[in-house]
């Protein structure tokens, strides 16, 4: 066990799958103590048994995104954490006139506001403590558009607006604010796209589909020593955009 991130906590957001049980277990090897957010106890409680047995530490915390209220006591509930990874979020591809404003409206929350809640509720004890990081998961569908992705890349460039600022407002108190933009990765979420994903995959110029725990590794670098002159910028892991497909 790498001790990277010894006595430090990492709280990650939508640990229980993907991308974010990636980055979890990541995070645990490296020596942190992992907060698992997510909505399912079972789910939660078999990702903190599997870092266990691996010789990590964790420990699972409920909350329903969408509800401002639940975010504010996860972060409660959390208590100081050294690093936050807001890596939740929720994609319902439609387009724009078959989106309700419902539907709009959940993705601006989980995707958006819950990030800014938990920054806001979290940032300023990193300040006091003179460190911490904020990783912002971001997405490619900001940078180039598809169908059906509107509401989603709206509340995704949201993320990176809110990351270019808080990296200026919580900078000066030692506080790194880091985007991290997936481009198609294969988790348990992204396996009913099928073809549409492997096609995705081609498009990128390395012609495949990235694993979660390639683009968790990147996480984790955003958050370590290593990474200790970046702040305010999104690092792209979209496996390259050829310039025939770029145009």
């Amino acid at each position: 066990m790498s001790p990277e991130f010894a006595d430090q906590t990492v709280l990650v957001t939508g640990a229980t799958s993907g991308i974010g049980l990636a980055a979890a277990r990541q995070f645990a090897a490296c020596g942190a103590v992992v907060l698992v957010h997510g909505r399912d106890q079972e789910r939660g409680r078999e990702v903190v048994a599997s870092i266990t047995e691996a010789g990590g530490t964790a420990r699972f915390v409920a909350a329903d995104l969408a509800d401002a209220d639940d975010v504010k006591r996860l972060a409660a509930e959390a208590g100081p954490v050294d690093v936050l990874v807001n890596n939740a979020g929720i994609y319902v591809f439609a387009g724009t006139t078959e989106t309700s404003a419902e539907t709009f409206d959940r993705h601006m929350a989980v995707n958006a506001r819950a990030p800014f809640l938990l920054t806001a509720a979290l940032a300023p004890g990193m300040q006091q403590r003179g460190h911490g990081v904020v990783v912002n998961v971001s997405t490619v569908a900001v940078k180039h558009p598809a169908p059906g992705t509107a509401a989603y890349g709206a509340s995704k460039a949201a993320v990176e607006a809110l990351t270019r600022s808080w990296a200026d407002e919580f900078g000066e108190g030692g506080v790194r604010v880091v985007g991290v933009s997936p481009g198609p990765t294969r988790t348990g979420g992204t396996a009913e796209f099928g073809a549409v994903l492997d096609g995705l995959g081609d498009a990128t110029t390395l012609k495949r589909v990235a694993e979660a725990e390639e683009i968790a590794q990147v996480i984790v670098f955003a958050a370590s020593p290593q990474a200790a002159y970046i702040s305010g910028t999104v690092i792209d892991v979209d496996g390259g955009r050829s310039s025939a497909k770029a145009a």
